[in-house]
Order: structure tokens, then sequence, then C-alpha cells
């Protein structure tokens, strides 16, 4: 019987890869098409949320999936952003490298902000972590003439693939393509042996070490890499706005990225991407009543946090059983 229902697997698997294919094809497809159908403001909008998607993704891997409280979210954000600004601005270096030069360093102060995390736990570690950002939010305003301060740095115009991203049309397809090969990147990894160890380790940390799981091993590797997506992310935003200043990565910047996670849902990629949608595109809706965005943003949030603890995310896989192994990848 056993190897009857096997067959059966192996026979439906040829039909399911097309599916999968196609649907990918028309998500593709749709993703290409969208400037076509924004005005300027939309397009920006849009922009945002991919921009934003991304930064949560990042977080979401060593909040969700490695389950360490850590808020050094805003710190890889803007180092991200300041890396590209600099490099574009001074050293005039293309987006290309410019962008690579952001996920290094990003990486690299991902190396140094997950040292502490194998000594500290808990409140401990999210009281360094938080810190550490507020630390670079100083060092952005009394740079000089380096970073210009809280008046803000420049941003040049972008180019990839043969686009100059002048307009935020153009922009759009640059962002896109960058945000979708982080994503999947990131998508394998936490599919592969070391997605599954940070798991493993949030579940039972001596469990995994008893089994010759490293934790801290596992744990650097997680925010070297949660450094670099976020770091992206942070360049991306630079070239968005075409001008950088200190205010735009300060708490509120960090409780932006961590609302997005909770409402989209902890340790879920597409969580992730919900909560983006969600939290970028509603507060362009409530803009004409002024103070209910403050009031539905809290709402949502508490409403989250009491009735759906894993997110928009958790909902769905609730509502649509078959759909939980896309969700979550445990």
């Amino acid at each position: 019987m056993s190897e009857l229902t096997e067959v059966t697997r192996q026979q439906a698997r040829p039909g399911v890869r097309l599916q999968r294919c196609a649907v990918a094809a028309l998500l593709a497809l749709a993703l290409l098409l969208v400037p076509l159908v924004t005005n300027d403001y939309t397009q920006y909008v849009v922009n945002s949320i991919l921009v934003y998607a991304l930064a949560a993704v990042g977080f979401n891997v060593v909040l969700g999936y490695l389950g360490q409280l850590a808020f050094a979210n805003a710190a890889f954000f803007g180092i991200g952003a300041y890396t590209v600004a600099l490099l574009m601005h001074y050293a005039a270096l293309p987006f290309p490298l410019a962008l690579g030069g952001s996920a290094v360093t990003g990486a690299l102060v991902g190396l140094v902000v997950g040292l502490p995390a194998l000594r500290l736990k808990g409140y401990y570690l999210a009281i360094v972590t938080l810190v550490f950002g507020e630390l670079m939010r100083w060092a952005y305003v009394h740079g000089g003439d380096i970073t210009k301060g809280s008046g803000g740095l420049p941003v040049p115009e972008a180019a990839m693939f043969g686009v100059v991203a002048d307009t935020d049309k153009a922009k759009y397809y640059v962002i896109l393509a960058v945000v979708a090969a982080v994503i999947w990147s990131t998508n394998r990894i936490l599919r592969s042996r070391v997605g599954r160890a940070f798991v493993a380790i949030r579940e039972n940390e001596l469990a995994c070490a008893s089994l010759g799981i490293s934790p801290g091993r596992y744990k650097v590797i997680a925010f070297v890499w949660s450094g670099l997506v976020v770091a992206v992310a942070g360049g991306l935003f630079a070239i968005l706005l075409g001008r950088i200043s200190p205010e735009s990565f300060n708490l509120h910047q960090l409780l932006l990225h961590f609302a997005i996670v909770m409402i989209g849902g902890i340790g879920s990629l597409v969580g992730s991407i919900m909560g983006a949608v969600l939290l970028t595109a509603a507060p362009e809706i409530l803009r004409n009543f002024p103070g209910l965005e403050e009031i539905i943003f809290s709402l949502l949030l508490i409403a989250v946090l009491l009735f759906l603890p894993r997110g928009l995310a958790g909902l769905a896989a609730r509502l649509v059983p078959a759909l939980k192994e896309r969700l979550y990848r445990e």
C-alpha cells in the first residue's frame, strides 16, 4: 500500500511542478506589468512595499527563524543606505557595485552584532542591539562633511541592467530585480540544512548542542545574512528616496520593521511580504484622516498580538491548511 502511495505521488509530481511553474510565470508577468497601471504616487508606494518587504525578510531571519530578540534592523538598514550613498556620491561607483558594497558592509556589521548573541539572550541582547542602532544614528548626525549631518546626503541616480532609474517606474524594475533575487536566495537558505538548524536552535538550543549542532556558529551565520539582506534593502531605500538623513533610521523605523514582521507572520517569508503590503499601503490610505493612522496602527498591532500570534500568514494557514507548508518552512 505504501509503495502504491509513493508511486502515485511520483506520478503527481510533474503535474504539481507544472502548476507551480504556471503560477510563478503569471506572477512574474503581473509584477512586470505593474508600472503600466500605476501613476507616479502609486508606483512610489509599490516601490516602498518591495523595500520594506526585503527589510522584514532580513529581520525575520533572526527574529522569527532563529528566535533571537535582536533589534539591530534599523542599524543595518541605515548602514546599507549610507554605504550606497557614500560610494555613489564620493567614489562615483555605479549602483550595482555600491549595492554590493552595502551587502558586504551589512554582512560584516552583522558579524560584529552577532558576536554578543553568543553570550547575551532575551532582553539583554535586545538592549545591546537597540543601543547599537542609536549609536549608528548618532554617527550619521555627527559625521560632518562625510554624512552631511542632519541635513542629509543626496544620492545620485542609479542605473542597473541598462535601466537608468530616474523615475519611480524605472526604479521599480531595478528594485524588483534585486528584491526577487535576495528573497529567492533567503528562501533557499531557509529550506537548506542551515535554515533547519536555525529553527532547531529556536526550539531548543541545548538539544541542538547535544546533537552536534553548534548554536554559536549558526547564530553568527543568521546575523551575517540578516545584516546583508537588510543592508541591501537600505541601499534600495536610498535610491528610492534620492536623499537620506539620520531621521530616516530612528526608532520609528525599527518599530515599523518589527510591526511588519509581527503582523505579517513571525517565521514566515510570505508573512513578511504580506505585512509590508498592509503596513506600507494602509498609512497612505489613511493619510486623509489625520489622527486615525496612529490609532489604527496601534489597534492592529494589539489585535494581532492578542488574537493572531502568527500574524496574517498564520491566519491564511489556518483558513487554507494546504498553504501551511508554503507559508512556514519548519
